[in-house]
């Protein structure tokens, strides 16, 4: 199999991409040579190598982690902290939204 400068300009236009047309001869000449690597790779007879499962090519580990400490305490996040929960600033826009004062 191998490509002709027209099927270059076919998928270079098919990809929306700006193609130079003095570079037409070195793209050809790579892509061939690229389908000639594959057309290579496609002769090699693999009759006598056993499939490997996908598992066995790469054990997975267990998708397990442990907690990580903060460097901080959790309470410098915020200017304050009460219940487990912090308190910051209440913005101007709250009240528009119907936000109430108690929250």
């Amino acid at each position: 199999m191998s490509v002709t400068p027209d099927d270059v300009r076919h998928v270079a236009a098919l990809a929306r991409l700006g193609l130079d047309e003095a570079h037409l001869p070195a793209l050809v000449r790579e892509l061939n040579g690229i389908l000639g690597h594959m057309d290579v790779l496609q002769r090699v007879d693999i009759s006598g190598v056993p499939l490997t499962p996908p598992d066995a090519a790469a054990p997975l580990r267990d998708d397990a982690s442990a907690p990580m400490p903060l460097a901080r305490a959790r309470e410098a996040f915020a200017p304050a902290a009460r219940d487990g929960f912090f308190l910051v600033p209440r913005l101007a826009t709250h009240g528009d939204l119907g936000a109430s004062e108690d929250a």
